[in-house]
């Protein structure tokens, strides 16, 4: 009896974690009224131990998604100029030049150029022939990519991935700033 109910509460915790990593980004926000873009756990003030989490200063104006590439963080920045989710990422071997872009296609699911099978593709730029974009690995990992390979792919984490999806539709304003 002991084994058949450690394996219902083994069986029981998967299943909530699968469901946890394929739920919207939206449904863990707990304040009535939020808005879909809202973070379930917002832009925090000041610093935190991964950088800066402050909105960097001539980064726009508007709704907009902004890279910063020395920090390696993004924000997804309302039409109020609030951030409303900010977090940290994992970039490619190649960069896009500072400055404004816009999304210009987007993927649910393909395979990297590193191979790995990848979800919420947002493309908007390229850099030397290579397509620029942010993404999410299925398998919720976000390595380092292989400095031999020429790779534009911004890697996030699903939840991010599927909060960035949401929010960079086709035409969304990129700013990437140094």
């Amino acid at each position: 009896m002991t084994a058949l109910t450690a394996g219902a509460l083994a069986a029981v915790g998967f299943l909530a974690y699968q469901a946890s990593a394929n739920a919207p980004a939206h449904l863990g926000t707990s304040k009535p009224g939020a808005s879909p873009s809202a973070s379930a756990s917002p832009a925090p003030k000041g610093k935190d131990k991964a950088g800066p989490v402050a909105l960097p200063a001539r980064s726009g104006t508007g709704e907009r998604v902004v890279y910063a590439l020395g920090a390696d963080r993004v924000w997804l920045v309302g039409g109020d100029g609030k951030a409303r989710r900010t977090y940290r990422v994992t970039p490619g071997t190649v960069d896009p030049a500072p400055g404004n872009y816009a999304v210009t296609s987007r993927s649910g699911s393909v395979t990297g150029t590193d191979g790995v099978p990848i979800e919420h593709v947002v493309r908007f730029a390229s850099a030397g022939g290579v397509p620029v974009g942010f993404s999410a690995a299925v398998d919720g990992s976000t390595p380092s990519p292989d400095p031999a390979k020429q790779t534009g792919g911004i890697r996030e984490s699903r939840a991010d991935g599927a909060a960035m999806w949401e929010f960079a539709t086709h035409g969304r304003k990129v700013v990437v700033v140094p």
